[in-house]
Formats: structure tokens, sequence, C-alpha cells
């Protein structure tokens, strides 16, 4: 069964009474191309991480968000004793010399405006958080894959109606065939008469050419592999799981079948369903671009 690249996981843990709700989103694309929409992975977390998550949900934009219930940013400051001691002293000995009365609040309320005498420092990071916060990832990205799962469910019955009615259409386009072939006889013909009689014709090479064009305008060859690729399409839309790139090969081929189709037609009834083959084969291209 197939997967959707478009998905949403979610999942939440609570450590020591903070709360953090995790949220992986992904859509289509190439390769697995994951973004931390947050600050709480630690940076030497990260390579890991990125790894991990790309093993686990092989392609796609994938976005991860970790938001805490109460907003902490991860930082403490502190009061720098030492240099608040120094620059008192060196202060009081300044305004001493200069015969200036100034009392010890007015020179500490100078100081605490002084931005270098508080000191901001980032956490320390606590490992146990943050291996609850791990699993709690891989919760969110099982719970991707479930919502993956399902979406692809729906769209490969999408895929499927599309591939129904290119064989519909190539039915129809198969039961024009002989009116097709007799159209162009007639033409043949009535070119053939229109010669001078005194023109001499040799019957057997005629007859030879005939058939050659004949054969040239046949359909039977590529009705035959598009049908093989309509088969080939259902089989992996049916049996592999992450069939995406292949699904999208198929789509090709089925391209190029159809478009042999129009070339050989030489039928306006024969040319409306390859128009109609080419719609529906253009709306697999498109949903085949989320599948994983």
């Amino acid at each position: 069964m197939i997967r959707s690249m478009t998905g949403y996981g979610k999942a939440q843990v609570s450590f020591e009474g903070k709360k953090y709700t995790v949220e992986i989103r992904s859509v289509n694309g190439k390769t697995a191309d994951i973004g931390f929409k947050t600050s709480q992975v630690p940076r030497e977390a990260e390579p890991e991480l990125r790894q991990r998550l790309a093993a686990r949900l092989q392609r796609g934009n994938i976005d991860l968000f970790i938001t805490p219930e109460q907003e902490d940013n991860g930082v403490e400051s502190y009061f720098n004793t030492e240099l608040i001691k120094r620059y008192f002293v060196e202060l009081q000995t300044v305004f001493t010399g200069m015969g200036q009365d100034v009392t010890a609040s007015d020179i500490a309320a100078a100081l605490l405006r002084m931005p270098e005498v508080r000191e901001v420092r980032k956490k320390d990071p606590d490992p146990r958080e943050w291996e609850q916060l791990s699993d709690c990832i891989d919760k969110a990205a099982d719970d991707l894959d479930a919502f993956r799962i399902k979406e692809g469910a729906r769209l490969g019955q999408v895929l499927l109606a599309h591939t129904d009615l290119i064989e519909e259409y190539l039915h129809m386009a198969e039961q024009l065939d002989p009116e097709r072939s007799a159209t162009v006889r007639k033409k043949l013909d009535e070119r053939l008469s229109g010669l001078d009689s005194e023109i001499s014709i040799d019957k057997n090479r005629l007859e030879q050419e005939l058939i050659y064009y004949l054969e040239k305008a046949d359909i039977t060859e590529e009705r035959i592999r598009l049908q093989q690729h309509c088969r080939y399409f259902r089989q992996t839309l049916a049996q592999e799981e992450f069939a995406g790139r292949k699904l999208g090969f198929i789509a090709q081929e089925m391209g190029r079948e159809i478009n042999t189709l129009g070339s050989k037609a030489g039928h306006a009834g024969m040319q409306q369903y390859v128009v109609m083959m080419k719609d529906e084969l253009e709306k697999i291209k498109e949903q085949v671009l989320n599948v994983l």
C-alpha cells in the first residue's frame, strides 16, 4: 500500500511540570529536507535526529515544531558580584577624590544600570528532558506515518480511477480502428485511381508499399504496451510501499505510447480519445508527485 508524502503528526509529553507539544508536518519533495522550527533541539543532537527522521519518513519537505506550554527562553541571569565590588570601590574612591558627597545607595543605583554587572547564561539542558522529547518526536513521526498511510489509500483510489479511464478510452479508440483502417485504404485507392492511366504501375511493388504503409499506421503494438503499462501501474500501487518514483517512470512510459497513438491515429474520433487519455495521464502525474 502506497503512502502520501503529505501528512501531519502530533504527540505530547510532560517533564517536571512542563508540557511539550511536538508536531511534524510534511509535503511532497524529491528528498528528505528536514527543518527544525524550534530551539528545543540541542545542537549536538541535530545530526542524529535528522538522520533518524530521514530513515523513518523517507522523503518530503518535513518541518519539526516543539512548543512548550509555558515559553521558556532557556537562559538564566546572574549578578557578577566580583565586578560589582570592584566597581563600587573604584567609584567610591573617584568621588571621594573629587570631594563629592555620594552615598552608597547612589553608587549602587548607578551600578545596577550598567549592563556588564548582570550576566546572562544559557541554561545547561537536562539530558533526561531531551530523552523524553526525543521519544515524543518518534511518537509524532509514527502519527505522521499513520496519516500518510490513510492519505495514501485515498490517493491510490484516485490514481486507479484515472488509470481505469485511460483503459476505457483506449478500448473505445480500439473500436474505431477498423473504421480508421478502412478510411486509410479508401483514401489510398482514391489517390491511385486518380493517376494517369498511361502511367505504368508495378502491382506487386504497389502492394508491398501499401502493406508497409498500413503497418506503419497500425496501433496494435502501442495499444498492447499501454495496456501492459497500466497493469504494471496497478501492480506497483498494490505491492510496493515506497512507489512514488517508480510510478512516475511508468507514467512517462504510458505517455510515450499515448503520444505515438496520437501521431498514428489519423482519425478525428480516435484523436479525441487520445486527448482524453492525455488529460487523465496529466492528472496521474500530478498526483504521483505526492506519492512517497
